[in-house]
């Protein structure tokens, strides 16, 4: 499982011109599923997104989590960045997930991260969606578990 994660002022998604979820300060992550990840990847993701030290301190110096700042989270998929992009010129997709399994990986980081973190928003898995975001840095990270 990969997570695209930028630290953001602002983000939101739109799809058909409805806001679809939105947060203030804190994280977009854009999630990617694989064919091999489990409830277990997706557990350990989020583990990371709400631990991962990215935001200043008092002596700004990047030591403070998501967690630790109380900031949104806004997860939003993405299969795209599961391609595989090593050779020629057109992506492949058989890196990325099934569909079936992308949408039950992703609804469950979703739902967990609603249990155990305020605020929490996302996309809609499969639409074609429009994301706006202020990244605030910027800082962007790529996680895999």
């Amino acid at each position: 499982m990969k997570g695209l994660l930028q630290r953001v002022r602002g983000a939101r998604v739109e799809v058909a011109g409805e806001i679809v979820g939105a947060v203030d300060q804190g994280l977009l992550v854009l999630v990617a599923v694989e064919p091999e990840d489990t409830r277990a990847s997706a557990d350990k993701l989020l583990h990371k997104l709400l631990n991962y030290r990215v935001f200043s301190d008092a002596d700004g110096k990047m030591n403070l989590s998501l967690a630790d700042v109380g900031g949104g989270l806004l997860l939003v998929s993405q299969f795209t960045l599961a391609a595989d992009t090593k050779s020629g010129l057109r992506p492949g997709f058989s890196t990325a997930a099934p569909p079936a399994l992308g949408e039950e990986l992703f609804k469950y980081l979703v739902s967990q991260a609603k249990q155990v973190h305020g605020p929490v928003a996302s996309g809609r898995f499969g639409a074609d969606m429009q994301v706006h975001l202020v990244n605030d840095g910027p800082v962007t990270f790529l996680l895999q578990v």
